[in-house]
């Protein structure tokens, strides 16, 4: 018969709060960001609060817009007979896959009041012309 250790149980039960730790960092890290289109183009926008444009990254490759940036916030109070400070620092990075009307090569950004905004223009729809194929004999 196999004896139980009384420690067996313990180690994943002391685990468990950790397992998604970097996950969590992961999303407390990525801004918050929304998607939506028109007629005319797509938007993202995505809230950056205290970041800076020197400090923000965009770009576009085979279809994927890419931000990347570092957050660096801080924030120090003092009163009489006491002290706070709060630091939030950390680089962040987020892709999205643009549908295949959307223009990548005329993307726009613009960032104000802490939200980056970016609109791709909706590429125009081709129209199929007739073609004529010559006919040879054989």
């Amino acid at each position: 018969m196999v004896e139980k250790s009384h420690t067996a149980g313990l180690w994943p039960t002391f685990y468990e709060p950790f397992r998604h730790l970097g996950t969590r960092m992961a999303d407390w890290l990525s801004p918050a960001s929304d998607a939506k289109s028109d007629e005319n183009a797509y938007r993202i926008t995505m809230e950056l609060p205290g970041v800076e444009e020197k400090d923000i990254d965009v770009s576009v490759h085979e279809g994927v817009v890419t931000v990347k940036g570092e957050k660096s916030a801080e924030r120090e109070d003092k009163g009489d007979t006491w002290f706070f400070s709060e630091r939030q620092y950390g680089a962040f990075s987020r892709t999205f896959r643009l549908p295949a009307d959307a223009d990548g090569d005329k993307i726009a950004a613009d960032l104000k009041d802490g939200v980056l905004t970016l609109s791709v223009p909706k590429a125009s729809p081709k129209v199929a012309e007739a073609k004529k194929v010559k006919i040879t004999k054989a």
